[in-house]
């Protein structure tokens, strides 16, 4: 072996990498780029530059042989991809948008995602900076869930790696991952591929002194290590020694690497805010100048790497003819819904849509009837038996069984694998569940209140769009449960806020809320089956509330999603709820019977458009009651919709009942002066009815 210390590395790593192999993906990623950059600038509408960034990317995919090991990578991932069995064709299929892409033109040409070929499973892409790392994070704990709980030993050894720029550290996902990977123990590898800027800020604007790998040197449970990602004898034994250090389950590590960003961010970055002298320094760590180099000292023939660049530019070239032979996608293919007509196939439910609500005696009778918290309470102990993919967690969910006691004693019973605690942070919380439900477990996740659901909004409406924007290839049918609303004796700007129309403003996700402790059982075990995203609202003043109490229903009753329920029957007027509004409006109603039709929706996403429109044309008028703020509120969908619909069976325009357009005071008299109550529900009813119709 030479005394060379280049050469001497090189000979050690011959079995570890196909060098030629990766000298022909570096050359693949390079022509790709050059060839959008310079050629097809004005069909490629978003194009991300890769180069410089290629070899650090295709070691780590080449690493990465194990069957369940899955990477979360970011937009600038395309040599990993490539490394992992993504075809030329495919790319600029993606790049143009055309059929036979990853997303069949829906989503952003470099936002990629892959079921496994002949590497890693490629979790879906987001194009929101740092919103990689979570996901990562929840394949790794499934990864641990399924070897560990279950006893699949297939799933031994399995690895997860997130992927990301320098800039990417600032962000809340980072930090969320970094702290559940090292709390948890987890096999998680960070690639942080560092050129220096985001965009045009410097590293030093995204972390101290510009380095995070020298930052976290004393964040616990980590290894952290650096390496040139230019230099294929220095990178290529980092990133096995980072791989083998996770492989072999020592924890995670976080593996820096320093690249050039050789071209700018995109088309319009012409990258004037570098010097001189820093653009020919990138030009020098080019990694396909190192090849060359490394070549001359292996003394290997230059003619080697010359055939090899006119063999890539044959594929890309062919790739290209085939790309653009493509079918763009049609209209018709586009669905108009991100959630299916039958948003509960696979699921047998129970069409209870005909529900009078009990009676004072029957609510009261705790012999007959449970609580809503039990209720739900039950639902889980019920699945998590049934279901051994089922996990439940959240902030206090495990010993102390829930802030609001929905899963008291389940720990104690499931164990702490199953049903567990988490770091505060809403982001963590939600993503790490959309990795695991990436991975085929049941994730169920608590946010102690509807306001904190702020700090994991990004990632909450994100998961929404993850079934369309894969073209079907992944979904992640997470529960996210959430108490909203005021309890009776008052609340506060922070505890106490409805806003479920944000939630059903957000494509994808079916929004359920329940009235009664008979529908939170139905729909939560719809949802724990079924193939959407859902958040589960659950109103604080119903958790003990008699009036929400119910007999509990067997284990197979299910409530479908977009199914009301008619409370009460009328002739006179529509009045449409949800959630702990029902019961006020149904008391609001008790001495005019016959005159009030009550729908209570019991999912707002889908919503029952049929059973409120054939109300409506019967009645002639219509009112929508809910907690949330009037203005914007999803009393104002239903009003539009009848509106444009029933538009000639109206006696008056429709109305809308609701919160006052600002935050829930801490005064309990100014609170409950701001909310519907049924007295309030129940004057403008008589004020409706004695309204005379528009002739």
């Amino acid at each position: 072996m030479s005394s060379n210390p280049f050469i001497q590395r090189s000979d050690d790593l011959a079995s570890q990498f196909n060098w030629i192999e990766v000298a022909r993906l570096i050359l693949l990623s390079r022509s790709l780029d050059r060839l959008e950059e310079n050629e097809m600038t004005d069909r490629v509408r978003l194009q991300l530059s890769a180069q410089g960034h290629e070899l650090a990317q295709i070691l780590v995919a080449l690493s990465l042989d194990h069957s369940h090991d899955a990477a979360s990578i970011y937009y600038r991932s395309r040599p990993f991809l490539l490394a992992s069995g993504l075809s030329p064709a495919e790319a600029l299929k993606a790049s143009l948008a055309k059929v036979g892409s990853p997303s069949e033109g829906r989503d952003v040409g470099v936002i990629f995602n892959m079921q496994k070929r002949s590497g890693a499973t490629v979790l879906p892409t987001s194009g929101n900076v740092g919103a990689q790392f979570t996901p990562a994070v929840g394949w790794a704990q499934a990864i641990r869930y399924y070897a560990h709980s279950l006893g699949r030993s297939e799933w031994d050894g399995a690895i997860a790696v997130a992927m990301g720029g320098e800039g990417s550290t600032a962000s809340n996902g980072f930090w969320a991952a970094l702290n559940i990977a090292t709390t948890l123990n987890l096999p998680v590898l960070f690639v942080i591929e560092d050129n220096g800027f985001a965009i045009s800020v410097p590293s030093e604007m995204q972390t101290p002194g510009g380095n995070i790998a020298r930052n976290l040197e004393s964040f616990r449970g980590l290894r952290i290590l650096e390496t040139d990602g230019a230099c294929p004898w220095v990178a290529s034994c980092d990133v096995q020694d980072a791989v083998r250090h996770v492989r072999s389950g020592q924890g995670p590590c976080l593996l820096r690497v320093t690249v050039p960003r050789l071209n700018g961010h995109s088309y319009a970055d012409d990258q004037r805010y570098k010097t001189g002298e820093q653009l020919r320094s990138e030009e020098v760590r080019d990694p396909i100048f190192q090849f060359r180099t490394w070549l001359a000292h292996e003394q290997l023939p230059a003619q080697l790497f010359e055939d090899m660049c006119d063999e890539v530019a044959c594929d890309v070239s062919e790739a290209l003819k085939e790309a653009d032979a493509a079918e763009e996608p049609t209209v018709e293919t586009l669905p108009t819904t991100l959630l299916e007509a039958d948003s509960t196939a696979g699921v047998q439910v129970s069409n209870n849509d005909d529900g009078q609500l009990n009676s004072a005696a029957e609510r009261n009778d705790p012999a007959e009837r449970v609580d809503f918290r039990e209720a739900v309470q039950r639902t889980f102990y019920s699945e998590l038996e049934q279901n051994d993919r089922v996990v439940l967690f959240g902030q206090d969910v495990g010993v102390l069984g829930g802030l609001h006691g929905f899963t008291r004693g389940l720990q104690q019973e499931f164990g702490d694998e199953r049903v567990f605690d988490t770091s505060l942070s809403e982001e963590g919380i939600v993503g790490r569940a959309v990795g695991m439900a990436f991975a085929g477990l049941r994730p169920v996740t608590e946010i102690q209140f509807r306001r904190y659901a702020d700090a994991g909004l990004e990632r909450i409406i994100d998961t929404g769009t993850i079934h369309w924007r894969t073209n079907g290839k992944f979904q992640a049918p997470v529960v996210i449960r959430m108490p909203v609303g005021m309890r009776e004796k008052g609340g506060d700007p922070w505890h106490s806020a409805c806003d479920e129309a944000i939630f059903a403003h957000s494509p994808g996700l079916v929004v359920a809320f329940p009235s009664t402790a008979e529908d939170a059982v139905g729909l939560l075990r719809t949802a724990l089956r079924g193939k959407h995203p859902c958040v589960f609202l659950e109103h604080l003043k119903l958790i003990r509330a008699t009036e929400a109490r119910s007999p509990m229903p067997s284990e197979d009753h299910a409530v479908p999603f977009g199914k009301a329920a008619i409370r009460q029957r009328g002739s006179e007027l529509t009045l449409v709820t949800w959630g702990a509004s029902v019961h006020a409006c149904v008391e609001a109603c008790r001495d005019l019977e016959g005159q009030v039709t009550v729908i209570d929706l019991r999912t707002i996403m889908p919503w029952d458009r049929e059973a409120v429109m054939t109300s409506v044309r019967e009645t002639g008028r219509l009112l929508v009651v809910h907690e949330d703020t009037l203005t914007c509120g999803f009393g104002a969908e239903i009003v539009a919709t009848v509106a444009a619909n029933c538009f000639s069976c109206l006696k008056m325009a429709p109305q809308r009942l609701a919160t006052t357009d600002c935050p829930i005071p801490y005064n309990a008299n100014l609170a409950l002066s701001l909310v519907p109550d049924a007295k309030k529900i129940g004057d403008r009813i008589i004020k409706l009815l004695k309204t005379d119709p528009v002739e």
